[in-house]
């Protein structure tokens, strides 16, 4: 069992600069709305096994990953400013390395699921820009032809099962995918991604209670950006230390830590994946991170819950690109020119994917009655008669 003590181990980086009370405040709260800050880095994660076996190629691959989010959701949010976009847009910006770190230790048979803030897992499983941009702007050339918008993300030849616009709707299904690894003995694990603010919802413990109960393989990841929408979590959650250690509650295993650096979050979320592929064991995990944007570009708050001071620091500080950035130049991967190279395709991606949207036909209205029912589209004894006999 994790104990929060994980999380006190010698400071590295720019959080070697700030002292403990920084990240644990008198009353014991991780993320506090006038002094919050990420936990300390583990200072062995870059020795971990699972990076110590990076090629150079691979690291750059994790920097050009995140560098493409980010040019993907700078470019979707002009378009949706300039009117070209409807419906709601939860940008990820601030919150890459997660998206990057987890889903780069996937195999064949591990499965990711997550809530409405989507685009970067999307990206990050391998689903095309153009595809993704495309469902932005309404289009039957998206990746759900226009019918889901920036919440409803799919591409199940990926395993990559959404994108889900309910709170916490997405982890009884990430169950789901769980027990059907079990039920079909496959060695993988079912990724649940969600918010801070999902960890409140019945849905997410009634989860925990059967995840614990069956031993599945899932591993709920809880993208911890400090803010429930636009409430603090000191204001919205109760908790004695971490959000994760609700786990114990139905004896799973949990660890809180950084997610600023990809060594970090891949060192850790290993630990989680070897429990669910070798011991078919549950895990729950809360990475500190935080979001540069409002909770969508709708939110006309977002600089009220939170002071222009510490969006700011963590722009300048805790950058996740910046921060992997650094790390690239220090061990010699690339140099400068290198990754301004990388910033430079990415940026002419992202713009091309619009381009390639707006010039995409709207679905015809008559495809609204399709992709409703599986057993309809094709036209199986069910979906014509509207009766299925499950023991046939």
């Amino acid at each position: 069992m994790w104990n929060i003590q994980r999380v006190l181990l010698p400071l590295s980086g720019v959080a070697s600069k700030l002292s403990l009370a920084t990240f644990f405040p008198s009353s014991s709260r991780l993320f506090m709305p006038s002094d919050i800050a990420p936990p300390p880095t583990h200072s062995d994660s870059a020795q971990a096994p699972i990076n110590a076996d990076l090629t150079k190629e691979q690291k750059l691959h994790l920097y050009r990953e995140m560098v493409r989010i980010r040019r993907f959701e700078t470019t979707s949010l002009q378009h949706y400013q300039a009117g070209r976009m409807g419906g709601f847009l939860h940008l990820y910006i601030g919150q890459e390395s997660v998206a990057v770190g987890t889903i780069s230790l996937m195999g064949e048979h591990d499965h990711v699921i997550t809530a409405y803030r989507d685009h970067g897992h999307a990206l990050a499983v391998g689903m095309s820009m153009d595809e993704c941009m495309a469902e932005l702007f309404g289009k039957g050339t998206g990746c759900s032809k226009g019918k889901g918008g920036s919440m409803h993300y799919f591409d199940p030849s990926r395993n990559y099962w959404g994108g889900h616009g309910i709170v916490a709707g997405q982890t009884p299904l990430g169950l789901g995918l769980a027990y059907g690894l079990k039920y079909r003995e496959l060695k993988g694990a079912a990724i649940c991604f969600l918010g801070d603010g999902a960890v409140n919802q019945g849905a997410f413990h009634e989860s925990l209670n059967l995840a614990a109960l069956w031993n599945l393989p899932v591993i709920y990841v809880i993208e911890n950006n400090g803010y429930s929408m636009g409430t603090s979590q000191s204001r919205s959650s109760a908790y004695p230390s971490a959000l994760a250690q609700r786990a114990e509650a139905y004896g799973m295993d949990w660890e809180v830590f950084n997610g600023e650096d990809i060594y970090e979050v891949r060192a850790r979320t290993q630990v989680a994946i070897d429990r669910a592929h070798n011991e078919s064991r549950p895990t729950l995990l809360e990475i500190a991170t935080y979001r540069w944007e409002g909770h969508s570009v709708a939110d006309a708050n977002k600089m009220k819950y939170r002071t222009k001071e510490e969006v700011e620091r963590f722009q300048k500080e805790h950058d996740p690109i910046q921060v992997w950035k650094a790390r690239l130049l220090k061990e010699g991967v690339a140099t400068e020119e290198d990754l301004i190279a990388i910033n430079k395709e990415a940026q002419a991606e992202a713009e091309a994917s619009a381009e390639f949207a707006k010039s995409s036909d709207y679905p015809e209205p008559e495809s609204i009655f399709e992709d409703v029912y599986w057993e309809v589209d094709q036209q199986t004894d069910a979906g014509q008669t509207g009766r299925h006999f499950f023991n046939d």
